[in-house]
């Protein structure tokens, strides 16, 4: 067949005119359209051959890959591996198992394990930030923040400052519009932050103020303060010690600064300071658990001095994170300087993270990924499953709550309180701490809340394995119980 001349069109029979050029066209476009989104997608996955950039990345990958890499094992379920954990015999940090778990990917249980519900670990969120890595994610350069201060000479992030106001307006427990920010490492530097910018200064004439706290109190106070006694303030005990109005409102004292913990660890109840009548008592606020997942919120927290975590709205308590919302100017100007002066501001990689963490919580608030909707299920759950079992027992009983109406739900929430505040009510269990221990199960005592013996702490905050454990040893001194009841020759009725 001759060629067409030039100029002159062939069409062949039967395909109708243009078809072949809209065929083309087609092919084409699903060549670049593969090329942008599978061929770059390979390349981030290790398919560049050389290591080399993709898609904008360079210095990044080698630490990305080393991230999912240890993030893809997953220890049976039972444990995880970490980029800072112990290096094995092959190079590579192994699995870290949870309490009551063992061997190289921690498959093995340790039959009748000792549960430990001492501590108030946040692991209970760790389900979720695993279920989003992506949103929790955070890489940075190696010369990120180097400086000891950021371009204005602050020590603090000033989009974090924002991020934070934005997430308590957005939850709807504290009030921000009129408040300083400081940071500082966790709310344990805070206390002390904070006493020194209420006590009076170090050169005046009048006394040291007295730091109380209305027992059972959370012992950091009274060990943070007796650590640094000084001139500016000291120890003065619970606050019934000082509950009568004269001594509560003379100045040979040197006034009160009172930790008013709202809700209250261990108890849960939300509190107003026992000394508000004394003109010469000022109150700090510890607001930790104000959250819609420990908490109902009744309404904006809105007092003069209040102090935040970040371990207990996010669960990062490894990054030692905290906050202070302060409405006096010099008050907080104090505060910082205290901050600045002992570590000189929190960490800045710390901060960088945290912003990461806040904006990832703001984005999910209200949807189904809401971060205190998965927080208030899972505490309510072990609630429930802790008092139906201790509601079977005549030797230990835990604290009484009701369900509140919450504003952040917008409804009455169940309680779900971090912790069961235990009492053993048999004479012979004075020590609730020893009776429980010999039910291998670890408490914190209450002693070291200064109230009797007869009181203990138990963690509900921890990984589901610490949970499960001991749900295995309440029950197992439960039935024991009953058990001894109804033997023969019991003089039970």
């Amino acid at each position: 067949m001759e060629p067409a001349a030039r100029g002159e069109q062939q069409q062949p029979t039967g395909r109708p005119a243009g078809l072949g050029l809209l065929c083309s066209s087609v092919l084409l476009n699903a060549l670049l359209l593969a090329h942008h989104f599978l061929w770059p997608s390979s390349r981030l996955l290790g398919d560049d051959g050389g290591g080399g950039s993709s898609c904008g990345l360079s210095w990044s990958l080698p630490a990305a890959r080393e991230a999912e890499a240890v993030a893809a094992v997953d220890c049976s379920g039972h444990g995880q591996v970490f980029l800072d954990g112990v290096a094995g015999e092959d190079g590579r940090p192994g699995c870290e198992c949870n309490a009551c778990f063992a061997g190289p990917d921690c498959s093995l249980r340790t039959p009748n394990c000792t549960a430990d519900a001492d501590s108030g670990n946040p692991l209970f969120l760790e389900p979720y930030w695993r279920r989003h890595a992506a949103a929790g994610a955070v890489v940075f350069s190696g010369w990120h923040r180097m400086s000891y201060v950021i371009p204005d000479g602050r020590f603090q992030s000033v989009e974090l400052e924002r991020q934070i106001r934005r997430l308590h307006r957005a939850v709807g427990n504290a009030a921000v519009d009129d408040k300083h920010l400081v940071f500082a490492a966790g709310s344990i530097q805070l206390v002390n932050a904070l006493v020194h910018a209420l006590s009076p200064d170090n050169n005046a004439a009048s006394p040291p103020a007295r730091v109380v706290a209305e027992a059972p109190y959370y012992p950091a106070y009274k060990v943070q303060t007796v650590m640094f006694d000084g001139r500016e303030y000291r120890w003065g005990g619970t606050t019934a010690r000082w509950a009568n109005a004269s001594r509560a409102n003379s100045t040979d004292g040197g006034g009160f600064i009172e930790f008013v913990t709202s809700p209250n660890n261990p108890d849960a109840v939300l509190r107003e300071p026992a000394l508000a009548g004394s003109p010469a008592a000022a109150a700090i606020f510890d607001r930790a658990y104000y959250w819609p997942h420990f908490t109902h919120i009744p309404a904006p927290a809105d007092e003069d001095v209040m102090m935040f975590t970040m371990s207990k709205p996010s669960g990062h308590a490894g990054s030692r994170f905290g906050w202070a919302l302060i409405r006096d100017d010099a008050v907080a100007a104090r505060a910082l300087e205290y901050v600045s002066n002992s570590i000189m501001g929190a960490s800045r990689d710390t901060q960088l993270r945290m912003l990461g963490i806040v904006k990832a919580m703001l984005a999910n608030l209200h949807g189904e990924d809401d971060i205190f909707a998965f927080g208030h299920d899972v505490m309510r759950t072990r609630w429930r499953r802790l008092n139906a079992v201790v509601s079977r027992s005549r030797r230990i009983s835990v604290q009484k709550m009701a369900p509140e109406y919450c504003t952040y739900f917008n409804r009455i929430r169940e309680p779900s309180p971090a912790y069961a505040w235990v009492k053993c009510e048999r004479e012979e269990d004075e020590d609730c701490y020893e009776a429980l221990l010999k039910a291998k199960i670890i408490t914190r005592t209450g002693v070291g809340n200064e109230v009797s013996s007869r009181y203990t702490r138990i963690s509900l905050l921890k990984s589901d394995d610490d949970f499960d454990v001991l749900m295995e040893r309440i029950t197992d001194l439960v039935n024991a119980e009953n058990y001894e009841e109804d033997a023969p020759g019991s003089s039970s009725m």
